[in-house]
Formats: structure tokens, sequence, C-alpha cells
């Protein structure tokens, strides 16, 4: 899959990506911290954590606030993006490692929690499903698969309420007209795929506890755990 055209992207946006992630995620915060309460640890347990899609660290930010022994690697394809990483976590260079690389073409290491949030949905089906299996591969039994992101209606009806529901909040929340038609254009590109979808891949990569833990329009958080 040819990813130059999302790195160029996202390495334009990646100074003023974290105002813009919040504008045009509607429930910003319950999303993530959704995410962020899928974790069966306590706050001082040590754990490990990939992050695909790592972007400029925003959830292994919130996953490191709670959690203040796990250890981080953040992967993107983005220098950009991971130079924003790097000064988010100066502070602890310790807990957090860093790798540009493109996650759809290979994945290595063992991890004991693989997290991705508002990436994935830049891939094709198939690639999809394949990055599943892999992501498999790293954990440990019991290891946790936490994903974050945008989903496709399940019929054109459906998928027109979300797109109409984003738009007003959006709107709501303050974007321009200029920053509306830029993220209009660049969804253009996106390959989201429904969730009932999403929720079977997991399963045939060999995935139980396969669960939807939140939903608002097209923005969800799902999960699943390595038996």
């Amino acid at each position: 899959m040819d990813t130059s055209a999302i790195k160029h992207g996202f390495d334009r946006s990646a100074n003023t990506y974290d105002q813009a992630r919040r504008q045009r995620v509607p429930g910003f915060d319950a999303f993530s911290g959704s995410a962020v309460a899928c974790l069966r640890f306590q706050p001082r347990d040590s754990f490990r954590v990939l992050d695909l899609g790592a972007g400029t660290g925003l959830l292994s930010w919130l996953i490191s606030e709670r959690f203040t022994q796990a250890r981080f690697t953040l992967l993107d394809l983005s220098e950009a993006m991971l130079a924003q990483a790097r000064a988010r976590f100066a502070s602890a260079p310790e807990r957090f490692t860093f790798v540009a690389a493109d996650y759809s073409e290979s994945l290595a290491g063992q991890y004991d929690v693989v997290v991705s949030a508002l990436s994935i949905h830049h891939l094709t089906d198939a690639c999809k499903q394949t990055l599943l299996q892999r992501v498999y591969s790293l954990l440990p039994i019991g290891g946790l698969f936490i994903h974050a992101d945008q989903v496709l209606g399940a019929t054109p009806d459906i998928e027109k309420g979300y797109h109409d529901t984003w738009m007003e909040e959006v709107r709501r929340a303050g974007i321009s007209e200029v920053d509306l038609t830029a993220a209009l254009k660049r969804m253009r590109e996106d390959q989201s795929a429904p969730l009932d979808a999403q929720l079977a891949w997991l399963q045939e990569a060999g995935f139980g506890e396969v669960k939807c833990w939140y939903q608002q329009g097209r923005f969800a958080v799902f999960s699943g755990c390595k038996r």
C-alpha cells in the first residue's frame, strides 16, 4: 500500500494536529477517555504499550498520565508528528521510544497492549485485516488491542446521518470554513469500515472478549483480548 500521500499530509499538519483533532472529533475527551478506561491495570503497574499511528502522542500521553510506570513505543509514518511527540515526552525519555515506520508493512516486538487512535481507517480493508493478525502475534495471552477510530455507517442512510451530524457538531465547535473544506478534502481519502465488520475481523484474527465500549456517530472505541 502506498502511504506517501498520508505521510505528506501529516508532515504538513503536525504543528496544528492536536488542536485540529479536538475540534474535528466531537466528544474528544469521552472518546479518548473510553480508550484509556479499557486498560485493566492498576495505576502503578508496569506494562508495555505500542501506539500505532501515534501522531503527536495524544493517546499515549493520556495513558501515561494514569499509568505512571507504563512504557511506550510510539510508531508513526511522519517524522514531523514524532518530533511533536518527542517534545511532549521530553521530561521522561526513559519511558518513551519513537519509531518512524509504516505499520502496514511490518510489525515486530512484544507488548502487553497495542493501541491505535484515528489512524487505521487510512488502510484498505484487506490491510486492516492483515494488521490485526500482526497485532495479535505481538501480544501475550491476555494482551489487549484497543482501537479508537472512525467507522463507516452500516448503510448509506446511516453514513449520511453520521456525516450530517458531524458537520453540525464541528461547525458548532467553531471550525472555520477553510479548515472544514480542507478536512472534507482529506476525508475523501479515508477508507473507513463498518463497526460490525471490524469487530468480526478482530474475532477472525483470534481475539476474544471483542466489545465496543463507546460510539458517538462515526467515532467508536472497541477492543479485543488475545486468548
